[in-house]
Parts: C-alpha cells; structure tokens; sequence
C-alpha cells in the first residue's frame, strides 16, 4: 500500500529501515524483516548505504514484496545515471513496489570503494521530477512510456541541520518536485523539532521523525564529530554513559523521544542500524 493511503487514513505512520547484506546470503535480513511484520507499516531498504557496496535495494524490496511486507526503495543517484535511475524505477513498478524514497547519495570516500568513480547525473530533486514525469507517461528524453508506474515517492530532511534554513529551501524544492512525505535526519531534540515543523508547515507535507537508535555514548559523540545533521544532546550522552543496560537505554530513550515528539508530526521512521530485531521493543515501549 501507498503511504500515501495511511497518511489519508489519518494514521501515524511507523516505518523501519533494513540493509541489503554484503553477499548474496538474504537469511539474516529477511529475519529481521519478520520481525518487523505487523509492526510498521513499511521498510525501507537502503540502497548502499554510507557508500558500502551490498546486494541491491530493488532485488532486497522485491523479496520482502513477494513475503507481503512492504518495501520502500531508496534509490540513490550517486551509483547510476538517468537511464539507469528511469530503468530501475521502471523496474521497481513492474515488481509491484508502490513506494520509493528519492536520495542523492553519499559520497563515495564515506564507503569502502573510495576510489570508485561517482556519477550524480540527478540529484534527489531531480530524480523526484523523474519519477513524476515517468507517472505521466514520458520519460527524460520526452519518449513515450508503454505502461507507466505509480509511485508514493519520498524525500529526507534534516531538522537539525545548522543551519536549517537550507535545509527548508530544498524541501520546498522537493515538495515542488513531487515529495508526498519526508523521513527526516535523525532528531534527539524535541524541540528544535517543533521549532522546524513550525518553519515548514505551509508545505502541508507528511513528516516522518526519524529516531536512531543509540547504542553507547561513543556512538553518539562519534555521530556530533561526523554525521552532517545530527546533533545529540550531552544529557542524552550522559545518560547512555551512566547505563548499566545501554541496550535497554537505547530503547528507552528512543520510545521516549517517539512519545514527545508524536503529536508534532505524521509518522516516525526507525532506524536500529545492525539492531533491526530492537525495533518491536521501541514501538512498543513508545505505545505505538
């Protein structure tokens, strides 16, 4: 189903991530798929993430497809060109997937291909026209489709940004382009959140908070020195330093920053990074 759908419905929206596995062994990911059945309502699947080279979002999406959960397809720009990207998107439509999430892509010194030539023919705002423009039938070239698909297509901002404002120029780019919902950057501050949601709500979008689940206090200072974005309180900090359970503080604080922040928005994206199989816990603590 469209997310568009549930938004519609007037539902809050739960969605998970899960990456693709370097290699062709699906068992662990398809695990962690299960036990994300029946408690979001979609997952997105990442499309090499942080530039490390893993087994492709479409072939991952497809398989979760035919299980009956429902995929969401990062597509980044950074690996492919515009005949590439349009051919993928083609592809993804015929395999039945109705959602996809529209990304520039990092860049590839980030990976574990360093010297691996990057392409960004599109970035995510022009890919969200494509797929616009393939709904209507044509394609970058202005050929004619046999068939066109049907997409809810997505966007990511970074309410923490500093600054924000850019931040809010590209996302009325990407509304203009044809977002119909935005997952956002990682947020551990409510709020700076309100404060951002106050700033964009003229663009009368769906906006999906997104919750990274903490780890260890070194994860979060390693995220403030390295992650563009994130910015992670120093009592947040100190609390996951004092843990004696840091895995049951994770959790805690991530259902915790879910219940604060639920009323200023449409959804929340999780994001448990090598922890999927947490995911439940966090919605259940956050009484989702």
């Amino acid at each position: 189903m469209k997310l568009t759908e549930l938004f519609r419905q007037g539902k809050f929206v739960v969605t998970s991530e899960n990456g693709p596995p370097k290699g062709t062994d699906v068992a662990e990911m398809l695990e962690n798929a299960e036990a994300m059945r029946g408690r979001v309502d979609a997952v997105n699947i990442t499309d090499q993430q942080s530039s490390v080279m893993r087994l492709g979002s479409l072939a991952a999406c497809s398989l979760l497809k035919q299980r009956g959960i429902e995929p969401i397809f990062q597509v980044t720009c950074r690996d492919r060109n515009r005949i590439a990207l349009q051919s993928d998107l083609l592809s993804a439509a015929v395999l039945g997937i109705e959602n996809v999430l529209c990304l520039t892509g990092d860049y590839v010194g980030l990976g574990d291909h360093p010297d691996a030539k990057p392409v960004f023919d599109l970035d995510s705002v022009s890919l969200l026209e494509t797929v616009r423009r393939l709904q209507n039938g044509h394609d970058l070239a202005n050929e004619e489709l046999k068939g066109k698909p049907s997409f809810c297509a997505g966007a990511v901002v970074a309410p923490e940004a500093d600054p924000v404002e850019p931040q809010i120029i590209k996302m009325e780019k990407k509304v203009k382009a044809g977002a119909q919902f935005f997952q956002t950057q990682a947020v551990y501050d409510p709020r700076a959140f309100e404060s951002f949601m106050g700033q964009v709500k003229h663009l009368n979008v769906p906006v999906m908070v997104g919750i990274v689940l903490l780890r260890s206090a070194a994860m979060a200072r390693f995220m403030n020195r390295n992650v563009a974005g994130i910015r992670v309180p120093d009592a947040l900090i100190e609390e996951m330093d004092k843990a004696e359970d840091r895995t049951k503080k994770g959790v805690e604080i991530a259902a915790r920053l879910i219940r604060e922040m639920k009323g200023m928005c449409q959804g929340v994206h999780i994001m448990a990074i090598g922890t999927e199989k947490l995911v439940p816990a966090i919605v259940d603590e956050a009484g989702l």
